[in-house]
């Protein structure tokens, strides 16, 4: 069972569905899941570490199938995309930054361009980039987004609408075959997943946050800047980070300012973080959380969310 659109026949994959390139979890073994479910798999290359990239990329090429790469914008530099090119990605996703000083080097290695975007400006300007697919990222997504964007719902019909007729991949709140069966009545091409896969067997991350996660309630995440700051994160104050419930935020939500500049605070986050009073990790979530309650391969949840998203279309009159 398949469902043909303008990303799988880019890709030559059998279903619209891409792995989020989650720095930290989206190791080889993930994204290799991915591929063989019929997916693109994104490796979450985040900064370009070497030894990381070197390690996990030789997991994924090894499928033969096409897979890609991912790397956060504001953090990287020339150096670390030539060296996720040299590894023979598919493509390579930026993503929270200017995509502009990359874009001829990803051409130039015969790549394709996979940028994400969180608002309307940043939709134009990836067009303007040359962009071969656009991510419209709603606020429903776990990990880092915009600080003042918009819900999924009415965010990506309106980039469908605006970078015609650059395939468009619907981002944020997407955890099964349903949401990815209303990414494509939206107008997308496809759905990219990110906090779902966490929660599979082939996920780089800690049991405790695998846990949460199946664990956890939509209601219960928020988005905030606080975490970052404990930690001693460069990430931009304008994408803040939605997360489940943590102790730092209840005790200084609103206090950002005050909590960046107390020395003493912060060391303690690193005491309670190294005494294991809270996790080593914020957990990223996004507010689809309510429907993961498994821990299965990516590979057959891959199948099982394109039949899903088959079957809904169909009743949906759709195909």
């Amino acid at each position: 069972m398949t469902l043909s659109t303008a990303f799988t026949e880019m890709f030559g994959v059998r279903h619209p569905i891409a792995l989020a390139p989650m720095g930290g979890s989206a190791g080889g073994a993930l994204a290799a899941a991915v591929c063989r479910g019929g997916g693109l798999g994104l490796l979450g290359g985040a900064f370009g570490d070497p030894q990381w990239l070197a390690r996990e990329a030789p997991i994924v090429a090894a499928t033969g199938l096409p897979w890609g790469v991912g790397f956060l914008t504001w953090g990287i530099d020339r150096a670390a995309v030539e060296l996720g090119l040299s590894l023979g990605p598919k493509a390579v996703m930026l993503s929270f930054g200017d995509p502009a000083p990359y874009a001829e080097l990803v051409r130039q290695a015969g790549a394709l361009l996979i940028l994400q975007v969180t608002d309307l400006e940043e939709a134009r300007q990836a067009v303007d980039t040359g962009a071969d697919v656009i991510v419209a990222q709603g606020t429903e997504s776990g990990g880092h987004g915009a600080a003042h964007g918009r819900s999924t719902l009415p965010f990506v019909p309106a980039v469908v609408d605006l970078v015609a007729p650059v395939p468009v991949l619907a981002a944020g709140g997407i955890a099964d075959g349903r949401g990815v069966a209303a990414a494509l009545v939206l107008g997308a091409a496809g759905a990219l997943v990110g906090t779902r896969f966490q929660a599979t067997t082939e996920a780089l991350a800690d049991p405790s946050i695998t846990k949460a996660i199946v664990e956890g309630r939509g209601q219960d995440t928020e988005r905030s800047t606080v975490l970052d700051v404990a930690r001693g994160s460069a990430w931009p104050a304008r994408y803040p980070a939605r997360t489940l419930g943590h102790p730092y935020l209840d005790r200084w939500r609103g206090r950002e300012a005050e909590l960046a500049a107390d020395d003493r605070a912060l060391r303690e986050y690193q005491d309670d973080v190294a005494s294991g009073a809270i996790p080593p990790l914020p957990v990223w979530a996004g507010e689809a959380v309510d429907l993961i309650n498994d821990l299965p391969s990516a590979q057959d949840l891959v199948a099982a969310m394109a039949v899903q998203a088959e079957e809904a279309l169909h009743r949906a009159g759709r195909r």
